[in-house]
């Protein structure tokens, strides 16, 4: 088994068709996979042997797909990190992970290489021009491996301590890509997945499904998001769908050009990896009509565990029911879910436990971290460490991270719950909440608000807005107004940054 074979029985069927562009660059499907053949020989030919972890610590390119399918193609086990790493974050891993040989983009080289002894590994310099010399060379038939064989070692976000890394198998990624089929989009090659996001997290994973068909990846020219951008490419290609975090949907909704700009070609937008408040997603649905998908998953299971369709979102639009808008939907195809106690009983539906989950879409285990495997797939089951509940149809909406659950005078308090009511103010731009220690309840809640531009936003009105929304108990006792809030490379608001914000202040 090889997830490489999908790309080149792509090629054997539309060998013209267009793979890959980004600005200048664009490559056919055979092009492509000749590309991929001879990068996989020159790894090869470097001394990298099947089942070695090749570090790819790149921006969004051409040659990040070139890398990444090379390394399938060869038997490699690719690790993709976030380029907005910082350089010891970046030797963390690259020593985490045992690599040997990483490819890093010009401009990210120099400050990894002074994270590292001179011995630790072969960092290489990847400009455009290598990865054309790489697949210059003569190409080498494809690894015959076994589903379980590593494809990709998938570094959790560290909001807490230190990442791991999820081992992801070929058959885990196989069979995520064939649950985008069953639940998504039918595709083919006349079908478009621009790359905006990350190509070394959610949009990078989805591009195997839509390689494995034989459609158009595009890569925007820009590293940040830009959502004038994005609409520029949706107005100029076929049947386009992107993945988006809340945040890039949320941006796109901002911006001045969203209401004139041309839409008719944009088919999918699936979102995930943090909350979409419901502030937003009706919005969004107002703007994009019926072209939403929100995925639930994690690193562990990637982009696959729960999802609302197209057609879920919009009746529940149409019949305001904002209880469904506010779930992340049903199992996927092929997955497990339940919602279980602290003593892996379940729940009934309508209590809030911890989300656990079974399918082939589990990763194998955390990279040498055998203590943390165990801890996290016992009895069989990958803990995912969220909170949520389900209704009688199966549908499952999410709470918090357990860690982040409030507990004052023996309550369970859930911030998101807080967070939604307060975005209903017309002044809020962004809102969290946290717990603080408290002598006498155990832990207040304290709320972080960043007002939009010029906005004034009375506490008052804030206090008013959750007495008439929430029960007396969760209404925040402190309100902290600051400009942003922080959040780590992938969009998720840093808690634990902000509690050590107020610890910080009691001082």
């Amino acid at each position: 088994m090889n997830l490489a074979s999908l790309l080149h029985a792509a090629a054997a069927r539309h060998p013209d068709a267009p793979a890959i562009s980004q600005g200048a660059t664009s490559w056919r499907y055979s092009q492509f996979a000749g590309r991929v053949a001879a990068t996989a020989a020159f790894l090869r030919r470097t001394g990298a042997r099947p089942s070695d972890r090749i570090g790819i610590a790149m921006h969004n390119s051409a040659g990040f797909l070139q890398l990444l399918y090379a390394c399938w193609h060869a038997g490699l086990c690719a690790v993709p990190m976030n380029s907005k790493l910082h350089p010891r974050e970046f030797a963390y891993i690259l020593d985490n992970a045992g690599i040997r040989l990483c490819f890093a983009s010009p401009n990210l080289y120099s400050g990894i290489r002074s994270e590292l002894p001179r011995d630790l590994l072969v960092l290489v310099e990847a400009d455009a021009n290598l990865f054309d010399e790489m697949a210059a060379g003569p190409p080498m038939p494809l690894h015959l491996g076994q589903p379980t064989d590593p494809a990709w070692l998938f570094y959790t976000s560290g909001t807490t301590g230190r990442p791991k890394g999820a081992t992801l198998t070929q058959r885990n990624l196989l069979f995520m890509t064939q649950a985008y089929y069953a639940d998504i989009d039918a595709l083919d090659e006349r079908d478009t997945i621009v790359h905006a996001a990350p190509l070394s997290h959610g949009s990078g994973l989805y591009a195997l499904a839509h390689i494995a068909k034989g459609s158009h990846n595009v890569i925007t020219a820009s590293t940040s998001f830009s959502p004038a951008d994005m609409f520029a490419v949706i107005e100029q290609h076929a049947n386009v769908s992107f993945f988006a975090a809340p945040t890039m949907v949320a941006r796109m909704l901002d911006d001045g050009g969203a209401r004139q700009a041309d839409l008719t070609h944009l088919k999918t937008i699936i979102y995930g990896g943090g909350p979409m408040y419901v502030s937003d997603l009706r919005r969004a649905l107002e703007l994009f009509g019926p072209r939403l998908y929100q995925v639930y998953g994690q690193g562990e299971s990637p982009m696959t565990i729960t999802g609302l369709t197209k057609r879920e979102h919009q009746q529940a639009f149409a019949a305001g029911d904002f209880d469904t808008l506010a779930s992340v939907g049903g199992p996927r195809t092929g997955v497990e879910v339940r919602i279980v106690e602290s003593d892996d009983n379940d729940v009934p539906d309508g209590e809030v436990g911890e989300i656990a989950t079974r399918s082939d879409c589990v990763m194998q285990g955390y990279w040498m971290d055998e203590a943390a495997t165990d801890a996290t797939l016992r009895g069989g089951w990958l803990h995912t460490g969220d909170l949520g509940y389900r209704d009688a149809r199966g549908f499952v909406t999410l709470k918090d991270r357990s860690k982040d659950m409030i507990i004052s005078g023996g309550a369970n308090i859930y911030p998101r719950e807080i967070e939604e009511v307060l975005l209903r103010h017309p002044g809020v731009a962004q809102a969290s909440a946290i717990g603080a220690p408290h002598p006498e309840w155990g832990e207040e809640v304290v709320a972080f608000v960043v007002p939009l531009a010029g906005a004034c936003v009375p506490q008052e009105e804030l206090d008013a807005l959750c007495l008439d929304n929430i029960a007396r108990y969760k209404r925040p006792r402190r309100y902290v107004f600051v400009d942003d809030l922080p959040k780590n490379n992938y969009g998720k608001v840093l808690k634990t940054a902000l509690r050590a914000q107020l610890e910080r202040k009691a001082c």
